[in-house]
């Protein structure tokens, strides 16, 4: 799964947008977004890890703004350190696949971060706040806390590619309040493209998947 790896696994699966959303951590988002060719957009971005275990996915048009709230997440991480001898090296490369660094932490673990702090920091730096896969037993908002907070503030749910729209529906009723969206959630190779959505918008940019997400200006999200 490195930069140049997934813009032309993207691009061979005729993918137009993509999201780099590793955990805890935006270090290789520059990476590829710099050798992705001009007909991928890549979306910086991260998938953060709440105190109560919860995933959530920030999605930012520009590498600035995912910088500055890893920024926030560094800040509260556990103090724990990678073992790579049980879950693998944790590699900073360039635009090459060249090996740069090592990320030593414990990327895996969770933040002392709440949901709504997350939320509001996303927001803060204008990113979209999604929450990650709502129907998995692990780390989905529902099966984590039981319900959705009606005070949280999020731009969209995800679903994973496991199940359909319709069935997602049908066991969580409390989704349909929210604008719906699902994506390949690729850790391997082989999964990008296994699971997208169509958007209607003008260019893609973050400013249009959000009136998408809203489905503002004929802008809509097709799933």
């Amino acid at each position: 799964m490195s930069p140049l790896r997934i813009v032309g696994k993207a691009v061979q699966q005729h993918v137009d947008i993509i999201a780099i959303c590793d955990h805890n951590t935006a270090e290789n988002v520059y990476a590829t977004v710099k050798c992705a060719p001009p007909q991928l957009k890549v979306f910086p971005g991260m998938e953060i890890t709440s105190i109560d275990e919860v995933h959530i996915l920030a999605l930012f048009e520009n590498i600035d703004e995912v910088m500055a709230l890893q920024n926030i997440v560094y800040q509260h991480l556990l103090p724990e350190k990678n073992d790579e001898l049980i879950f693998g090296e944790q590699l900073i490369v360039n635009e090459n696949d060249e090996i740069e660094g090592h990320n030593d932490r414990f990327l895996i673990g969770y933040t002392s971060l709440t949901l709504s702090q997350i939320i509001s920091s996303i927001h803060e730096f204008k990113g979209i706040a999604i929450a990650s896969h709502v129907d998995r037993e692990q780390f989905g908002i529902i099966n984590q806390l039981g319900f959705i907070p009606e005070d949280l503030k999020f731009d969209g749910l995800e679903i994973s590619y496991r199940i359909t729209k319709s069935q997602a529906v049908m066991r969580y009723p409390q989704i349909c309040q929210y604008p719906l969206i699902t994506s390949s959630d690729a850790h391997h190779l082989d999964h990008i493209g296994r699971s997208t959505i169509d958007l209607l918008i003008e260019k893609p940019d973050i400013h249009e998947f959000k009136w998408a997400l809203q489905r503002i200006k004929g802008r809509k999200v097709i799933f």
